[in-house]
């Protein structure tokens, strides 16, 4: 088929920008004719705060500007693919989906990353019908997603898949060499908080669990790497008053490929303490660096985690419950090499190879409906 791929792509930043580039590639090795159409922007600089603010100079589509859509059109109508996918994360989205929809004629599946934006808006409820008036199927990546389309927009076929799992984008470093970067002791255990710093993903819980954990790891200490979406000081007078300052390093900003593998490298276990979450890019990327995660059991998150055997799942979203997870962790580090092999084994099983034939298919099936 051709295929019409809508979505962010490199050098826009950010999960999806990724996945979308990722699964590309992997349908042109189906054999599929994938015409990549990117956004040039996706937010205006202040709403981004420099974080998905970068542009893509060989592109037109910009988001936030509905006179850019109107040139899409034109260029998806000379393209004449057989269908359109197009990425979707935020309801902010609905609207293009329902523009494309409508004025090309050419039947569209969505790739649902999430159905419901991470920090919800009033008006998330009409542009959830406006999505299901726009969409001929939809592509999601968990259950727990699944679910949510079943109940909101029952009727319209959807397939349901995984997030593949990523392989590493530079040179995997020793241990050793990542902790020595860090100014870390190599024998003392190390959690790593991966990502955008935004309020559901729950830095907060995971800082309020620290003094508990250091109860019984002393020496134990916390990375937090990425972007903050909220002032950074705000994590930073926490610190301080819960007493774990020491304990806690704060890097703040977007972390390029050859920094994020010295991050996983330097690390014994990735946290993600969300308070909500659909999937995570994080376990998928924490997993092709051969590294166990510690989750909440929020949204997919427990889909994504065989207990004691590729990471560990809290009792609960708490502070408690996030602590007692990372004692167990703790008590099992000597012998955390021993889950390589079920964490290569989860990747061979979500492979973007197995998720680009089953997708794939289903793009043809709704193509000649």
């Amino acid at each position: 088929m051709r295929i019409a791929l809508i979505s962010p792509f490199f050098p826009l930043k950010g999960g999806i920008a990724r996945f979308s580039g990722l699964l590309e590639a992997a349908l042109r090795k189906q054999g599929h004719d994938v015409v990549a159409v990117p956004f040039k922007q996706l937010y205006p600089d202040f709403i981004a705060k420099n974080a998905e603010a970068t542009l893509q100079e060989d592109a037109q589509l910009v988001l936030y500007n509905p006179f850019t859509w109107q040139e899409t059109i034109r260029h998806l109508t000379s393209l004449k693919p057989d269908i359109l996918l197009v990425a979707y994360w935020t309801g902010l989205l609905a609207p293009l989906c329902f523009v494309l929809r409508r004025f090309t004629g050419i039947r569209m599946v969505v790739l649902l990353h999430n159905l419901s934006s991470h920090e919800s808006f009033f008006f998330e409820p009409i542009m959830q019908r406006l999505l299901a008036a726009s969409s001929d199927g939809f592509l999601t990546l968990s259950e727990a997603v699944a679910r949510q389309v079943s109940a909101a927009m029952p009727g319209t076929p959807q397939l349901t898949l995984f997030h593949p799992a990523y392989q590493p984008d530079a040179e995997q470093l020793s241990s050793f060499d990542a902790r020595s970067a860090f100014n870390l002791d190599a024998h003392s255990p190390v959690l790593l908080f991966f990502g955008y710093v935004r309020h559901y993903k729950g830095l907060d819980i995971l800082l309020r669990a620290i003094p508990a954990i250091l109860q019984r790891e002393p020496a134990l200490r916390l990375i937090v790497a990425g972007h903050f979406y909220e002032n950074v000081d705000r994590y930073r007078r926490l610190a301080e008053k819960l007493d774990i300052s020491r304990n806690v390093d704060l890097y703040s900003g977007y972390v390029a490929p050859e920094r994020t593998a010295l991050f996983f490298a330097a690390a014994d276990a990735v946290v993600l303490p969300y308070r909500r979450a659909t999937q995570s890019g994080v376990v998928q990327l924490a997993y092709g660096h051969g590294v166990p995660v510690i989750v909440t059991p929020v949204g997919a998150l427990p889909e994504m985690v065989c207990h004691g055997e590729t990471g560990w799942i809290a009792r609960d979203a708490s502070p408690e419950g996030l602590a007692e997870a990372v004692e167990e962790f703790l008590a099992r580090r000597e012998h955390v090499t021993s889950m390589r092999p079920a964490i290569e084994a989860f990747q061979r099983e979500f492979s973007w190879e197995r998720f680009a034939a089953s997708a794939g298919s289903f793009l043809d099936t709704i193509a000649r409906r």
